[in-house]
C-alpha cells in the first residue's frame, strides 16, 4: 500500500469505512507482529500486543498526522504496548526470547528464532531495558534508519546514534559473557551483533 492510497483509505476509515482497515493492518501485520516478538520474546504474547496495537491505531486513527510516517506512528504504539506489556510481567530477570513450551507454534517461531536468535543473544537481549532492546531491535532488525527510530521513540535522532552505540557495546559485552568469549567490536555470527558497530 503506497502512501496516497494509505492517506486514501485512512480518510475513508475515518468516514466509517472499516474495511479498509482490515487492509491497512493486512499491510502492516507481519512486520508489527515480528517487531513485537522480538521485544516479548513469547508467540501468544507477542500476537495478543500486535492485535492489541491495531485496536489502539483505529481507536487514535482521528489524531494520526498526514505530514508524518504512518509505519512509525504504528512503531511508535506498537513500542508502548509491548513496554506496558513488560511492566506487567515487573521486568522480569531473565526475558525469555526463545519460546519453547507450546509445540503447535514451533514452525513459526522456530522460523525467527532461528533467523535471528540464539541463545546467547538472548541472554544478552534480557539485560538490557526495553528501550534499549527496541533500539537494538528497530536499528538491527527491522532495518529502520536513526531519523525513523526517533520518530518511533520520540528522541532526537543524533542522541540516538550516541545511544545505540553505548547500548551496542552493552549488548557485545553481555554477549560476550553469555558465550563466555571476549568482546568483539568488529564481527559477529548472529545477525543483530553483525550489524552492531
Amino acid at each position: 500500500m503506497d502512501e496516497i492510497d494509505l492517506n486514501q483509505a485512512i480518510v475513508e476509515v475515518l468516514q466509517g469505512d472499516l474495511s479498509l482497515f482490515e487492509k491497512i493492518m493486512r499491510s502492516y501485520q507481519q512486520q508489527i507482529f515480528t517487531y513485537c516478538y522480538h521485544m516479548l520474546g513469547q508467540h501468544a504474547e507477542a500476537e495478543d500486543a500486535t492485535q492489541d496495537t491495531f485496536i489502539k491505531a483505529y481507536q487514535r486513527l482521528g489524531s494520526y498526522q498526514p505530514d508524518k510516517s504512518f509505519e512509525a506512528w504504528l512503531y511508535k504504539i506498537a513500542s508502548n504496548t509491548c513496554i506496558d506489556v513488560l511492566r506487567k510481567r515487573k521486568l522480569s530477570k531473565y526475558l525469555p526470547f526463545l519460546y519453547k513450551s507450546d509445540e503447535t507454534h514451533r514452525p513459526v517461531d522456530q522460523a525467527i528464532e532461528e533467523h535471528y536468535w540464539d541463545e546467547a543473544v538472548a541472554k544478552a537481549m534480557s539485560k538490557l531495558s526495553p528501550e534499549e532492546r527496541s533500539l537494538l531491535i528497530l536499528r538491527c532488525v527491522e532495518d529502520k534508519d536513526y531519523k525513523e527510530i526517533g520518530e518511533i521513540l520520540q528522541q532526537n535522532s543524533n542522541n540516538l546514534r550516541k545511544k545505540f552505540q553505548r547500548t551496542a557495546s552493552k549488548f557485545r559485552k553481555h554477549y560476550a559473557q553469555a558465550t563466555g568469549g571476549k568482546v568483539d567490536e568488529g564481527h559477529s555470527s548472529s545477525r543483530p551483533q553483525k550489524n552492531i558497530s
